[in-house]
């Protein structure tokens, strides 16, 4: 993995993939058992964060990994840096990539961070575009492996919204590669592209990963996990809203659907943020152009889940951080 961007998860290979998963857990209980002691991999080395996306969890996971490996982070924002504006991807990669050991890229489409990579002559880290979503799925690999006594490929995971997005594309190319029994309940009309579905399904055939993809609700049952994400992604237009809440009511997790899984231990999976009540301002503003008062989460499924669900969110720390070991760390 030395010296490897990483850009989405169909550039690796399942036990590959796994290993970065065994070195997040490892790093997790070294940090536990050590605190500020851990051994410093990193150390002198300066890492690039750009971000023409907003970002809470994925600007704060690269940071505090960094740092607590001894690297340094710059962070460029949208208006922060001349890239894609006075100066192109290329032009901006081989700058960055003569001053920093590394770059990681949260934006738009997927040939942007593909470009830094190809241009950069460092390793490049895919922080989200609108294609895939690497670095939560390994997050979220890590906390089914904690909060299940069943390994990865034994499980039964249901995602359930809007499964056209990076979240979803992301969710069953990398459960096909584990092994995992993956079911996608979306309408028809937000289901996975079908090269998505292919290339899921050729890993697979490699893993003996369960493929299904369904509208119907019953879709959940038997599930150990059930995934969902926020019903309107980053930057799309006001204009969708009422159709997106018209498509997905059916779809909320909700103590209703829960039950459909016939599961009494079944847990939530969320990679936040989450439209869970009415406190924030998107919330409000969707239902006031739409007059719903609930979206991908009900609040009592969103508590009574909030310890996985934000296991779920440190644990972007620990697998980002391994990440970076794996591809610019000493022993």
């Amino acid at each position: 993995m030395q010296g490897r961007s990483f850009l989405k998860e169909l550039d690796f290979t399942s036990d590959e993939w796994l290993s970065l998963l065994d070195l997040a857990g490892a790093l997790k209980a070294e940090r536990a058992a050590l605190g500020v002691n851990q051994p410093l991999r990193l150390r002198g080395l300066s890492i690039a964060l750009i971000f023409e996306k907003t970002s809470t969890r994925t600007r704060c996971a690269f940071e505090v990994a960094a740092a607590e490996q001894g690297a340094h982070t710059t962070y460029l924002d949208s208006q922060g840096s001349q890239i894609g504006h006075k100066e192109s991807i290329p032009d901006t990669a081989r700058v960055l990539g003569r001053m920093f050991a590394g770059i990681e890229y949260r934006g738009y489409g997927q040939e942007r961070v593909e470009s830094l990579a190809r241009w950069a002559g460092v390793p490049v880290f895919n922080g989200l575009t609108n294609q895939w979503h690497p670095t939560q799925m390994l997050a979220d690999q890590l906390t089914m492996r904690e909060h299940s006594t069943k390994p990865l490929d034994e499980i039964k995971l249901a995602y359930i919204g809007d499964a056209r997005s990076n979240v979803g594309n992301s969710i069953l190319v990398s459960s096909a590669m584990v092994g995992m029994d993956v079911t996608i309940v979306a309408p028809a009309s937000l289901q996975p592209a079908s090269q998505i579905i292919e290339a899921a399904e050729d890993r697979a055939r490699e893993t003996g990963a369960t493929i299904t993809i369904t509208d119907a609700l019953d879709g959940v049952a038997g599930a150990d996990f059930i995934y969902t994400d926020i019903w309107v992604s980053m930057g799309e237009s006001a204009s969708l809203y009422a159709d997106r809440v018209r498509q997905l009511s059916p779809y909320s997790v909700d103590a209703t659907l829960l039950a459909r899984t016939g599961n009494p231990r079944v847990l939530v999976l969320h990679d936040l943020p989450a439209l869970h009540n009415m406190d924030t301002e998107m919330a409000r503003h969707i239902g006031e152009l739409t007059g719903a008062s609930a979206f991908e989460i009900s609040d009592e499924v969103f508590e009574a889940n909030a310890s996985t669900i934000f296991d779920e969110a440190e644990n972007r720390m620990h697998t980002i951080k391994a990440v970076l070991v794996a591809s610019l760390g000493s022993s």
